[in-house]
């Protein structure tokens, strides 16, 4: 069942980085390094999965440094 629950985890990232690379083509704004670090953080999050301690750790430090950079785009 974990397998399942994880393959649907990938294919909706997926899905949602391909609408995000669809959106940014049309403002032709590259991503930021906060940005690609975070996306990377939720990735290595799903794959190290098993282990909840350290699965939840990446997936909650890439979805925190993702409102960060929110935040810093609001300010500017």
């Amino acid at each position: 069942m974990r397998t399942i629950y994880i393959a649907i985890s990938i294919i909706v990232l997926a899905v949602i980085a391909i609408i995000a690379i669809y959106i940014r083509k049309k403002s032709q704004k590259p991503l930021s390094k906060l940005e690609t670090f975070a996306f990377l953080l939720v990735i290595l999050g799903m794959f190290f999965g098993e282990n909840r301690l350290v699965g939840y750790s990446f997936i909650g430090i890439g979805v925190l440094l993702c409102v960060i950079d929110i935040i810093k785009g609001l300010k500017k």
